[in-house]
């Protein structure tokens, strides 16, 4: 699919705050930072953390399952998971690094629209 669907209106996220979303059967993550809305997959390409249930600094989204986090504008990897040592060397090459999937956003009048 490659056009613009209305997912929710301006006022649905406030700014700093996360929220989930189902559109044509996949969740989705909305993400307000001040007034910018990014959009990515709901859940963590690492182990499938529900991302909304995580935290929001900045543009910094961080999973709770195992603090991987992520850039929330771009979808990089800024930390895979919070283990160290042998158990991370072990952990990256079972499950290695994987961006995080995120999706054009923009606003029309008081629409938030995401391109899937």
């Amino acid at each position: 699919m490659s056009e613009f669907l209305p997912v929710a209106t301006v006022t649905d996220v406030k700014p700093g705050t996360m929220k989930k979303i189902m559109v044509e059967g996949h969740e989705f993550l909305l993400a307000r930072i001040k007034d910018v809305y990014y959009c990515t997959d709901a859940y963590c390409p690492h182990l499938g953390g529900d991302l909304s249930q995580g935290s929001l600094n900045g543009k910094v989204l961080t999973c709770p399952l195992h603090h991987s986090q992520f850039d929330i504008s771009n979808g990089r990897v800024m930390r895979w998971t919070d283990l160290s040592g042998t158990i991370l060397t072990v952990a990256k090459k079972q499950k290695p690094q994987r961006a995080l999937k995120i999706y054009p956003v923009k606003i029309e009048g008081n629409t938030i629209l995401i391109k899937r």
